[in-house]
């Protein structure tokens, strides 16, 4: 039986019985970060599961960008909640960013952050981050490969109007 090979997913020819056969390198397509091209040139990158008042640090490639270049650095983002720590070229080309992101509260988030070339001040891309954040008692969030987490919650300092988060390594 011949198999060909496209996306890193092993399609064969169909056996006899009419069923088809695909096996993956290894991992599922659900169990790692999704990067996803939108038309307008940005991404959506998917991160699955977190749980609230934890630090996790998420690593993805994003595909070459023509206009932007490989001197890329983040644009300053009103976001407290999620911040870009590297950015450096990926060996299979595009870009590998790694950020962190502090969830805070329960549902179906989306936070953004922006990357400019160092060289073309009118060109960016927007990368929107979207995860599922489940409270932090609730069940066990499976990571997927590419999240991590560095810390967790650990008490709360509450003074009026806001309130701090003590948070303990991992």
């Amino acid at each position: 039986m011949a198999a060909a090979k496209k996306n890193g997913v092993n399609v064969g020819e169909k056996p006899s019985d009419g069923t088809s056969q695909a096996s993956f390198d290894g991992r599922r397509r659900d169990s790692v970060v999704m990067v996803i091209p939108e038309n307008d040139g940005n991404f959506k990158v998917k991160v699955g599961f977190l749980k609230t008042h934890h630090c996790y640090e998420i690593t993805f490639t994003l595909p070459e960008v023509p206009g932007l270049g490989k001197d890329v650095c983040p644009a300053p983002m009103p976001s407290s909640h999620l911040c870009i720590t590297d950015i450096t070229p990926a060996p299979e080309g595009g870009l590998k960013v790694t950020c962190q992101y502090m969830t805070q509260e329960e549902g179906v988030l989306c936070e953004e952050v922006q990357l400019v070339s160092k060289t073309k001040s009118d060109v960016c891309v927007r990368v929107k981050i979207h995860a599922r954040v489940i409270d932090r008692h609730y069940g066990t969030a499976t990571l997927l490969e590419g999240v991590r987490c560095l810390a967790v919650a650990l008490e709360y300092v509450c003074q009026e109007p806001t309130y701090e988060i003590v948070y303990q390594k991992l």
